[in-house]
């Protein structure tokens, strides 16, 4: 959409808080937290793009000064984040278990939540993929992502799709942080690395392209799994930042788009 969204992780962030705070307050089950935290960050979402992305939108001359301006914007929202919920809930590790129980699968064990966490990422990855593929909505966003002014001319109203996608975004963010609640600690700083992750996988899968998103996510995961196993677990960021740049050098629209 045009904005590269450094904040990302810490909406993210703010989801998994979200979840522990109303799970230990009140007893929620983190599941029933999953639709709560998608509306609650779309909501949020929506308030950002109408307070910064649209006013620069309007004041920028053209599409490269846009995202220059949205850069630096987003680096801004993500220290704001980051003190923010530093204030409200410190700076201590937080977390709770849920579905912590070893579950048998092909051989080896693996925990509950875990497998539960990789069940509803499918399954949401999916869903989205098949609305933007099959859906006169995502035929929409298609024409958006690939030429903002090609879509305008064809009709489609871009000032109402524009952050109606960066609000479903955000949204996304939240459950991801929902759903990584159950399985980690969370704090203040953890949303930097999910950032960078979201940056080699959609490199690895080809800007624009949530199939191969979807593949270079899973294919990275697995490729951070064996070389930990063969090598350390603190060689993960090198293994992770290695491949970032070598597909950055060799294949710099993405493993799995057409050249």
């Amino acid at each position: 959409m045009r904005i590269l969204n450094i904040a990302h992780g810490e909406f993210l962030m703010l989801g998994a808080f979200l979840t522990w705070a109303l799970h230990e307050s009140l007893g929620i089950s983190p599941l029933a937290m999953i639709p709560v935290s998608f509306v609650v960050l779309a909501l949020l979402g929506l308030a950002v793009h109408r307070l910064v992305f649209r006013r620069l939108t309007r004041t920028s001359a053209n599409l490269d000064i846009f995202e220059a301006r949205g850069l630096m914007a987003s680096f801004g929202l993500m220290f704001l984040v980051q003190n923010f919920a530093q204030l409200v809930w410190g700076g201590d590790l937080r977390g709770y278990d849920y579905l912590a129980e070893p579950v048998a699968f092909g051989g080896a064990q693996f925990a509950a939540n875990k497998l539960l966490l990789l069940a509803v990422a499918l399954a949401i990855s999916a869903a989205l993929i098949v609305v933007l593929r099959t859906t006169l909505y995502g035929k929409g966003v298609r024409a958006l992502m690939q030429s903002p002014t090609g879509a305008q001319l064809v009709g489609i109203d871009t000032e109402r799709l524009h952050p109606l996608m960066f609000g479903i975004g955000l949204g996304l963010s939240g459950v991801a942080g929902c759903l990584l609640s159950m399985t980690y600690t969370i704090s203040p700083g953890m949303g930097e690395p999910y950032t960078v992750t979201a940056l080699i996988v959609i490199t690895l899968g080809g800007f624009g392209s949530m199939a191969g998103a979807l593949v270079g996510g899973l294919a990275l995961g697995v490729v951070e799994a064996v070389g930990m196993h063969f090598t350390s677990p603190s060689l993960k960021s090198l293994l992770s930042y290695a491949i970032f740049i070598g597909v950055l050098l060799w294949r710099p629209n993405g493993l799995f788009t057409r050249k």
